[in-house]
């Protein structure tokens, strides 16, 4: 589904965020996390917003799904579970590691051709019995591999230059942003270096989350819809055992959910309804009471997403507070936090 048009690039400023959940301790009020939080109804049209929804920011890897859509477009043959693990922040887990050899194998490539940086496991877990196995860090375990094998394999089906596929002027990287900027419907405002060593395109909050609505809604058998179906049907793939993520996408039906490092959430139902939320700390603990209460603001189902009212906070291992999003967002609190 392309975008009519392409509006300028967001501003680059200071973003104006505002309170979006306080950190409650017995009662009282002992933190407050800032960020910027908006909802879109099915046309499109903003249904709610909270802080700064049109200043440029960073999606980290809440853009995967719109990269893997890029890619799809590109020539990439990949569905099912490669295709959801190409738009994954995978956890390190054995099946991510597999899945990610297996897409180099069909591209005729190995783990060496893989740039972006070594790292360990992402999940705790895995990555404690990584270490405990005397492994090192590894640029197969680093939780953007998957998309990084599936850059290698379009580069190969198109013949383009693998060894500087993450360069901004590389074809690759080329196609990527004009499909950032067909789905966001907006000009990219900046463009660094994500923490993998992939370019990474700033847009806006509603950029980000009227992309993801577009992927979505799109009509069956398109690339974003394959990116879809991949990343709902095989959600553990597109993130791990465990993720808060993965348990959304299964709680919520068709709703499709990517995370990003530093605070970022989306969200998208399959009649373009979408949520999306930057923590401005990048504390996690925020990331998803905060999304879950702004799908409960796009219609979702609030017994849905209860499991998604954030984590007690303890007191000497006795729950005593909760992380609850402020009543601008959520006038009827998910949480038994008083």
């Amino acid at each position: 589904m392309n975008s009519s048009s392409v509006a300028d690039a967001p501003l680059i400023r200071e973003p104006l965020h505002a309170p979006v959940a306080h950190l409650i301790r017995g009662g009282v009020v002992e933190g407050i996390h800032y960020g910027s939080v908006v909802v879109l109804d099915d046309d499109g049209g903003v249904r709610f917003q909270l802080g700064d929804i049109e200043a440029a920011f960073y999606p980290r890897s809440a853009l995967k799904p719109v990269q893997a859509v890029a890619m799809v477009r590109a020539g990439l043959p990949l569905d099912g579970e490669l295709l959801s693990l190409a738009a994954a922040s995978h956890s390190g887990e054995e099946r991510h590691l597999a899945g990610t050899r297996r897409i180099l194998e069909l591209a005729g490539l190995t783990e060496d051709h893989l740039l972006n940086v070594a790292d360990l496991p992402f999940d705790p877990v895995v990555r404690d019995d990584w270490v405990r196995a005397g492994r090192l860090p590894s640029r197969l375990a680093q939780n953007c591999s998957g998309k990084h094998a599936a850059m290698l394999y379009v580069c190969m089906l198109n013949n383009w230059s693998l060894d500087d596929y993450l360069d901004p002027a590389h074809p690759l990287q080329q196609a990527i942003a004009e499909i950032v900027e067909d789905l966001t419907g907006q000009r990219i405002a900046q463009v660094t270096v994500d923490g993998c060593g992939a370019p990474l395109f700033s847009v806006s909050l509603h950029g980000l989350a009227r992309a993801t609505a577009r992927i979505t809604e799109a009509a069956p058998l398109t690339p974003e819809a394959r990116v879809a179906d991949a990343m709902r049907e095989h959600a553990e793939m597109a993130s791990g055992s465990g993720r808060d993520v993965a348990a959304l996408m299964r709680a919520v039906p068709g709703l499709l959910a990517k995370d990003g490092f530093e605070g970022v959430q989306v969200a998208a139902l399959p009649d373009g309804r979408a949520v999306a939320v930057k923590i401005a700390d990048g504390a996690n603990r925020a990331r998803i009471p905060v999304a879950a209460a702004a799908l409960a603001r796009a219609g979702v189902d609030p017994d849905l997403l209860t499991e998604f009212a954030g984590e007690s906070l303890l007191g000497g291992g006795t729950p005593v507070g909760c992380v609850r999003p402020v009543r601008a967002l959520a006038p009827v609190t998910l949480s038994a936090c008083a």
